[in-house]
């Protein structure tokens, strides 16, 4: 039997989206599989890239797309134009794969990529992560999608929600359509204690996210925190991670008056660490996947205020695990923020009843589980299914 898998990201950079299709990479090439993967090129390759390249895995680096400029410029000077699509159909020729993973960090991938392996006869899977209305496709790339989706052996989603929002944005059930969990960067079995401190009546909040308003909603968070009632109460907001917008936020916390030592930006910390310092995770995001800081939290026993976007309600229970705001908006987080505070006092009994939920819901090795679905699908015939009408 030919094992042969290629994984193909078309991620800028590296995120979330990035750890399901990686770790079960190393899964496989760890159980025997030929294993290869094409990610877009970065200045300086994330550290699990070069991970990958360790274990044996074929890494090529896909030029990231070209600017109209760019694209022009190359053109008049007969220079090539490398796009994701010719990079897979060379690898394809070399590699001879007979399976392709396809993972990319919105709900659908460009149409041309399919169509390319439909065209090649290799069998393919997708994976989708986040997702939200103002990704609706156009009419003529909506077609497209129905036609080639359908051919996958799967197309994978994180979360219920984004598979039944890419079906409404294309006007078709997908019958080939799963659920798969991402895993996490966390001990399964991890109980770091509940934050207690010297004049402990503080309430330390967590927003852990990529820096990037226009997705994970910090300045929800801002809007709401700014609000009279919260400027004579107790706590501290600390945020975790980095990303292209932090000077603009750092900005907008001091045009709303939000004190810098209340609003903290702390950069990117180890999971646990952050869970040893905090009480609450707060994720006031416009749009999602299912994010791994609300897996990790819970798994650290700590409740969440998320707002109702995407995977989040499959997860997290309103007023038993955490609490939900109705939609993205500031008013909305602020109710839900309102509710946490007076329900102050069973915080910590909420965060033991996310961690009890969590893993009932989520396994101890997503990737693992991963892993062994691509495996049975080599079993499969190719292209079971037409085109979707």
């Amino acid at each position: 039997m030919n094992n042969r898998i290629l994984f193909v990201s078309s991620l800028e950079g590296w995120g979330g989206s990035e750890e399901l299709w990686s770790r079960a990479a190393v899964n496989l090439i760890a159980e025997g599989f030929n294993v290869s993967a094409s990610v877009v090129k970065e200045p300086q390759p994330h550290k699990r890239v070069l991970d990958l390249i360790r274990r044996g895995i074929d890494v090529r680096f896909c030029p990231k797309q070209y600017s109209r400029l760019e694209r022009a410029w190359r053109r008049a000077r007969s220079k090539p134009l490398f796009t994701l699509v010719g990079e897979t159909e060379r690898m394809i020729a070399t590699r001879s794969p007979s399976l392709i993973v396809l993972s990319d960090g919105g709900p659908f991938l460009d149409p041309g990529l399919l169509e390319m392996c439909i065209e090649k006869c290799v069998p393919f899977v997708t994976i989708g992560h986040a997702n939200w209305e103002g990704m609706w496709p156009g009419d003529e790339d909506a077609a497209r999608y129905r036609a080639t989706l359908g051919k996958a052996l799967r197309c994978y989603f994180v979360s219920k929600a984004n598979m039944q929002l890419a079906e409404k944005q294309l006007g078709v059930e997908l019958p080939n359509a799963e659920v798969v969990w991402n895993p996490f960067n966390v001990n399964y079995n991890t109980a770091p204690i509940w934050p207690r401190f010297a004049g402990g009546d503080q309430l330390l909040l967590a927003c852990v996210a990529r820096l990037d308003p226009r997705a994970k909603g910090q300045d929800l968070l801002f809007e709401a925190l700014a609000g009279p009632k919260w400027a004579a109460r107790n706590w501290r907001l600390a945020l975790y991670g980095e990303g292209p917008m932090r000077d603009g936020l750092e900005r907008l916390a001091q045009r709303l008056g939000l004190p810098s030592e209340k609003v903290v930006f702390a950069g990117h910390r180890e999971v646990e660490e952050i869970w040893r310092s905090n009480h609450v995770l707060v994720m006031p995001s416009r749009f999602e996947g299912l994010p791994l800081a609300m897996v990790e939290a819970m798994l650290c026993a700590r409740p969440v205020v998320a707002t109702n976007v995407a995977g989040h309600m499959e997860i997290l229970q309103d007023e038993v695990t955490g609490f939900i705001a109705d939609a993205p908006t500031s008013p909305s987080v602020a109710l839900a923020l309102e509710r946490m505070w007076i329900n102050r006092s069973r915080l910590e009994d909420m965060g033991k009843a996310g961690a009890k939920r969590i893993r009932s819901l989520v396994p101890a090795d997503p990737a693992k589980v991963f892993a062994e679905k691509l495996k049975s699908l080599f079993l499969c015939p190719p292209y079971p299914r037409s085109g979707l009408v």
